[in-house]
């Protein structure tokens, strides 16, 4: 790819431009509310893969939200390419811990990154990194060197689980044929360590409901005498996890697949210092399942943990009340062969049958999906790994994630095509949270690495 250095300095302003304008709309796909700005920002995606080359795009509607669709054909006998993308993100809340407005873009140095990183929602997670893809677009279209097909799958709803996409995808096989997929939604272990993610975590997302009394008591008149729903259901989450923080669902590990001490060993050589994570999340100790590393809990294990909880009073001053319900949201992330419908299921008949007599239980399903490992030996990961060996002068390393894309094991199914997970953001870019970030150089060297992966995909699939 010749002068790709030269064309992203050159550019580099209108770049970081473009993104801040798509970072002021606040798509959060969650909130009805924000409905107009999410479809706004469908119309911006459209827009800027027109510019970029794309020779056809199009808004495709779902019974949720759209679906934008691109493609560049050159030659029907070459590859295709089918970049994946998001433009959802996730509320913003709590807005008062964001050191700058969530929807007000900011570049700000830090110590992490001396070149700036840009401070808004969805600054990495996940539209710093799809925007990559269309940038990486514009330089291969308008040098003349785009070596092979592409098209472009960018959707409004996988921050709340990618329902619509799911049937567009089974609707559409001949539209969304393709060779390989390609998507950055993911992260790499340091800015001079590049990796590529080789598995995803599954996820079963459910909320559940205690309800005690008809209505909400006095604590005075009452306490003591009535089963209180906060209480309960505090016991019941603490019941989840035993003194080794095992899961305690039966059958909720029947299918986890024990790696290998080799493999295990070869997860170890990636560089990690407990240290510096202990003091990056100002902690004084990790936490987590018995026998395992800590690199090892957040990717190869299963978890479970309450995403938020409440019931009663919870405003200023004091009332003593005694809560007639009592709420939490509880996230499990999967490993492959794990069934996230079956965990769902796992996890509803255990918590119902927990529950004390003077109180009744609800378990409601939200959303969930399939882990996935893609092999290292593929053409696809050998294009990744040329791509990244030569944008940062050295082998990335393979590695699982702890996070999930419940949309990939499905493309697999579906399409019958590999995954490749090229992502750019870091650990420490606080996606979901207050003061996401992106780096300005994870940014842009995004957009100078991903051409080089359709060059040598297109030269290894000959």
């Amino acid at each position: 790819m010749n002068n790709i250095k030269d064309y992203v300095s050159a550019n580099k302003d209108r770049f970081l431009n473009e993104l801040i304008e798509l970072l002021k709309i606040p798509s959060v796909s969650a909130d009805s509310a924000f409905k107009q700005d999410v479809l706004k920002t469908a119309d911006a995606v459209k827009e800027s893969l027109e510019k970029a080359g794309c020779d056809k795009v199009e808004i495709c509607e779902t019974n949720g939200y759209p679906i934008v669709y691109g493609e560049k054909i050159i030659d029907k006998k070459l590859p295709t390419v089918l970049v994946y993308g998001h433009y959802d993100v996730q509320p913003a809340d709590p807005i008062e811990l964001w050191d700058s407005p969530p929807y007000e873009p900011v570049i700000k140095k830090t110590e992490l990154h001396p070149e700036g990183a840009i401070f808004a929602r969805g600054a990495c997670d996940d539209k710093g990194q799809m925007y990559m893809h269309v940038k990486a677009l514009e330089f291969m279209t308008s040098t003349n060197q785009l070596p092979c097909n592409v098209k472009f799958m960018i959707e409004g709803e996988e921050e709340v689980g990618s329902v619509n996409l799911s049937t567009f995808v089974k609707n559409n096989h001949e539209k969304l044929k393709n060779d390989v997929i390609l998507i950055s939604d993911t992260g790499m272990i340091a800015k001079d360590v590049p990796s590529i993610t080789t598995g995803l975590r599954g996820l079963s997302y459910v909320e559940v409901e205690v309800t005690g009394p008809n209505r909400d008591l006095h604590s005075g008149l009452y306490g003591g005498a009535v089963a209180n729903p906060i209480n309960v259901l505090t016991k019941m989450i603490a019941s989840l996890h035993d003194e080794n923080n095992h899961i305690t669902i039966p059958g909720f590990y029947d299918k986890v697949e024990d790696l290998s001490q080799e493999e295990r060993a070869e997860m170890a050589k990636a560089p990690f210092s407990l240290e510096d994570y202990k003091k990056a999340l100002d902690i004084d100790a990790v936490y987590g399942e018995e026998g395992y590393t800590t690199n090892e809990r957040n990717s190869i294990r299963p978890t479970l943990d309450v995403n938020g909880i409440w019931g009663g009073y919870i405003g200023e001053g004091a009332k003593t009340v005694i809560a007639s319900k009592a709420y939490a949201k509880i996230s499990m992330r999967l490993v492959p062969h794990q069934d996230w419908e079956e965990i769902t299921e796992l996890f509803k008949t255990h918590f119902e049958s927990i529950a004390p007599a003077g109180v009744k239980v609800k378990v409601t399903p939200h959303h969930g999906g399939q882990g996935y490992v893609t092999p290292i030996d593929s053409i696809g990961y050998q294009a990744a790994s040329k791509a990244y060996e030569e944008s940062f002068g050295k082998k990335p390393i393979p590695q699982r994630s702890g996070g999930s894309i419940p949309i990939v094991a499905l493309f697999e199914q579906e399409l019958k095509s590999k995954t490749i997970l090229m992502g750019f953001g870091l650990d420490s870019d606080a996606i979901h949270s207050p003061n996401e970030h992106y780096g300005v150089w994870n940014y842009f060297k995004g957009i100078e690495t991903i051409p080089l992966f359709y060059k040598y995909f297109t030269e290894l699939s000959k």
